[in-house]
């Protein structure tokens, strides 16, 4: 008998609950009590609007429900469409362009809002909503008190004003990254992302014919891509100007349709834009007034349902699309239409979800330990988190010809019509149908939050591991002396980067950074590989070790000098405690060497002691010995002879010592001897080695097989934060 298997958490059948907020739960306690929902979580405070409150009276936000604001209120008139979704006073054009996109997909609108939700009966003044966040469904949760002003919604609305839908989305969004003035500003690739879950990438415009562009932008949208388009604007000055045909700079619109007409014997190429404002339209040739148009067949017009109203929604020719704006961006939620430098394959030949297979993994730079700047900071950069790839398989030919397909049904003289860019991409498949396909994305998380947005320049960077140093913790020597065979190129300040590459079998070390060292953040790295490769993806671990180095003599002053100290300060028992032992060592070390007592403390419970927290002569000499041995380690590492040495060398210090550290255990050693400073001193090295050297040796002696099961690393990892 089969039995119902549940969803796993966080798909879009089981997605997480938001602040653990439960919308069937939530909605059945606000139907039985009769009150309507009042959240929290995202109260209709001015924190949740996250901007200066107005000193204007008549300007004061008041916080309404949609029948309190109009008595015809409805969650969705008919059908969504672009037109549902106006800008109000909030600059999110990037997100409400990426929602008009939405609408477009039914199958993936639903995915975002829900079906069943309404402002009739049964109502509760409760809604929920779905968002992709690096890799997982979220389910968000609102009530539906929207901010007003004067009578009027003061963020996103309606063309008619009465219909509510596009409005809560926002605000649910607003509660995802904490207020509304969170969403100010931002590429239009975060909100397709997170509304699809798909791969969002940049494409120049003119990087392609106007021709080619057009037939690119067709075979995405019928392949369930979201499109959108900008003009760059030059300068801060710039953005939001209004162009003398109607154009506004900087701004964000909704590529939702292609066609084509004909006006006489010609065939007219046309896209379909809106602009989030929900008005000012281009008013150059093919818009809504174009006396282009007038040589039309009305047939044709009502075919493509041409509509002449000031509702921000146009056609412009695909030849002044070329010519005015400057950068498409397109979501997909197939890697399969994401071909950099080719035309996606044409309509006929949809991609299928199943050609690919998708590992996710998350990551963490932080300053000191594992946040290693870009290539350009040898010393650091090895230290960024790494990741390993396994690709064993290459691909199917038939995949590849699948991808890079480029012909077009509607007209079979194409071959004789291709560029010579088509042709030469052309003649790379047989290359490239040898090898592994891969696409890799970078995101940067949790840096919408608030009232700020602050992306770090980001990248990752790919190096083929030769077969005698896989499996092994791989040194800064190994990245100074190769190059990488892939990486997503120039660093940017933007949420994610991607890449797709095409790579030989074999073992590859993926590393992902931020272009500056020191630069702290959490990171999620995706990569999808075609079905047929055994994709190996793990973070990139190695087992900690410690071999003592051979102790040297005592030279003759040290045995002096502790003699000396002996005679003069030891007790009957002939041992010193950690202040005698402060004031000895100090007297050896230099200056900027000299160890606090809590450090003196330290490498006493680090020595066999019998539980007595001081040393004998011999423990001394020893140890004074170790400490002029780090002192000279140490001494190799403070480039300014400041006394102190950058965290990002611990590892390579603790090697000279004679240990070595997992990138996750030197991650963790370097946060608790550290604590994220920048600069290192002696006495956090002395510690350090001294705690590590302990836990090494009760690893040693520890006699239960689950521990040993377990590995030096688990060990590690558990003890040092003790």
């Amino acid at each position: 008998m089969a039995t119902d298997k549940k969803a796993p958490l966080g798909s879009i059948e089981n997605p997480i609950k938001f602040n653990d907020q439960d919308f069937k739960t939530l909605l059945e306690e606000c139907l039985t009590s009769g009150q309507l929902f009042v959240d929290p979580a995202f109260p209709a405070e001015q924190k949740s609007i996250g901007m200066p409150e107005d000193p204007d009276p008549k300007k004061a936000i008041k916080w309404q429900r949609p029948k309190e604001i109009g008595e015809n209120a409805v969650f969705v008139e008919g059908t969504t469409g672009t037109t549902d979704i106006c800008q109000g006073q909030l600059g999110n054009c990037w997100l409400l362009a990426a929602l008009s996109c939405l609408t477009m997909h039914p199958t993936l609108f639903v995915k975002v809002v829900p079906s069943g939700q309404s402002l009739a009966k049964p109502y509760a003044g409760i809604f929920h909503f779905r968002f992709w966040q690096y890799g997982e469904w979220v389910e968000v949760v609102v009530d539906d008190r929207l901010p007003v002003r004067e009578g009027r919604l003061l963020f996103s609305y309606s063309h008619t004003r009465n219909e509510y839908w596009s409005a809560l989305v926002e605000k649910a969004y607003a509660k995802l990254m904490g207020s509304y003035g969170s969403l100010k500003g931002g590429n239009i690739s975060e909100g397709m992302e997170d509304f699809t879950g798909g791969i969002a990438y940049t494409m120049e415009v003119s990087s392609r014919t106007p021709r080619v562009m057009w037939r690119s932008l067709t075979a995405a949208l019928s392949r369930g891509s979201l499109l959108s388009c900008f003009i760059e604007a030059k300068s801060y000055l710039e953005v939001g100007k209004v162009t003398g045909n109607g154009l506004i700079k900087g701004h964000a619109y909704a590529l939702t349709d292609t066609d084509k007409v004909t006006k006489g014997s010609d065939e007219i190429l046309l896209l379909r834009l809106r602009n989030p404002w929900g008005f000012v339209e281009y008013r150059g040739p093919w818009s809504d007034k174009g006396k282009e148009w007038d040589d039309v067949d009305t047939a044709e017009k009502e075919r493509i349902e041409l509509k002449k109203k000031e509702d921000g929604e146009f056609w412009i020719s695909s030849e002044d699309f070329s010519k005015l704006f400057d950068i498409v961006e397109l979501c997909s939620v197939s890697p399969d239409t994401l071909e950099e430098g080719n035309t996606p394959a044409s309509p006929s030949t949809a991609a299928s979800p199943s050609t690919w297979t998708i590992s996710e993994h998350e990551g963490v730079w932080v300053s000191g330990s594992s946040a290693g700047g870009s290539r350009r900071y040898r010393k650091s950069f090895w230290k960024n988190p790494q990741f390993e790839l396994v690709l064993t398989e290459q691909d199917k030919a038939e995949d590849e010809d699948e991808d890079d397909d480029d012909e077009d049904d509607d007209n079979d003289d194409e071959e004789e019509e291709m560029t010579p860019e088509e042709k030469k991409i052309a003649e790379k498949q047989k290359e490239k149908a040898k090898k592994c396909t891969v696409l890799v994305e970078l995101l940067q998380k949790n840096r919408r939050q608030k009232d700020k947005v602050h992306f770090l320049y980001i990248g990752f960077h790919i190096y083929k591991v030769p077969s005698e140093l896989q499996g092994v913790c791989l040194s800064s020597n190994f990245f100074q002396k190769n190059r990488p065979v892939g990486r997503s190129g120039k660093y940017r300040a933007q949420r994610g980067v991607w890449r797709k590459l095409h790579l030989e079998p074999g073992n590859y070390i993926l590393v992902a950074s931020a272009y500056r060292p020191n630069q702290p953040g959490e990171f999620f790295v995706r990569i999808f590989s075609k079905t047929g490769n055994t994709l190996g993806t793990q973070d990139f671990t190695c087992s900690s070790g410690f071999l003592p180095l051979m102790a040297a003599p005592v030279p003759p002053e040290d045995h002096m000098r502790v003699k000396k100290t002996f005679d003069d300060v030891a007790g009957p028992d002939d041992r010193l405690n950690a202040k005698e032992l402060r004031t000895l060592f100090n007297s050896a070390l230099d200056k900027d060497y000299h160890l606090p007592l809590e450090t003196c403390r330290q490498l006493i419970l680090g020595e066999d002691t019998k539980g007595r927290c001081s040393l004998s002569r011999k423990q001394t000499e020893t140890l004074l010995s170790g400490l002029r041995n780090l002192q000279s380690i140490f001494f190799q590492f403070d480039e300014d002879s400041s006394g102190t040495m950058s965290p990002f060398e611990l590892s390579t210090a603790l090697q000279a010592v004679g240990m070595q550290l997992d990138d996750k255990v030197a991650q963790l050693v370097c946060e608790r001897f550290a604590a994220g400073e920048i600069h290192m001193p002696f006495c956090s090295f002395v510690a350090c080695v001294t705690r590590l050297r302990k836990l090494f040796a009760l690893y040693e002696s520890e006699t239960s097989q689950e521990v040993k099961d377990r590995g030096i690393n688990s060990w590690l990892l558990q003890f040092l934060i003790v």
